[in-house]
């Protein structure tokens, strides 16, 4: 279990580092990267046309402002590719969503929240249990721990007001 996690600037690192722990959680092999889509291009495309070869199963492409990045991986490897909106200072993030989220027809990007990596890192696991049943497992105890976290908040609470 190998997956890259691409970001377009080490400025990213905040938030895609959110994303890679849990991945660490679950026992997958992260590889982070700073490649970006505008400024070392060819350095993007070899990266995607080889990442199969290289072992991994799924890129998280992070990229903010116009975000190209999660869509020239994309575009080059046949690998699943989730595209992580990176919170820019000039739209709050939207620029990045709206430029990962509309691929054009044959070139999909899953795309999560702004800032999200928590969850692009969770839908990652969830594609590779799939294919890795243990996986699966630790998922449902993932699930049932962040429940338990619920319950224990609403109980404080509900102490909170008697």
């Amino acid at each position: 279990m190998k997956i890259a996690i691409v970001m377009g600037s080490d400025s990213d690192f905040g938030i895609v580092k959110k994303g890679s722990e849990i991945l660490k959680r679950f026992g997958v092999d992260v590889h982070l990267r700073v490649i970006s889509a505008h400024r070392t291009p060819h350095k993007a495309i070899e990266f995607a046309e080889n990442a199969e070869k290289e072992g991994y199963e799924i890129i998280i492409g992070a990229a903010g402002k116009a975000a190209h990045l999660p869509g020239v991986l994309a575009g080059v490897t046949l690998l699943p590719v989730i595209g992580l909106p990176i919170k820019s200072s000039t739209m709050d993030g939207l620029d990045s969503l709206l430029s990962i989220v509309q691929m054009p027809k044959g070139v999909p990007v899953a795309t999560v929240a702004i800032d999200g990596a928590e969850n692009a890192a969770l839908l990652a696991v969830e594609m590779l249990s799939i294919k890795y049943c243990e996986l699966r497992a630790k998922l449902k105890e993932y699930r049932a721990e962040m429940a338990l976290e619920v319950e224990k908040k609403d109980k404080a609470i509900q102490d909170i007001n008697r």
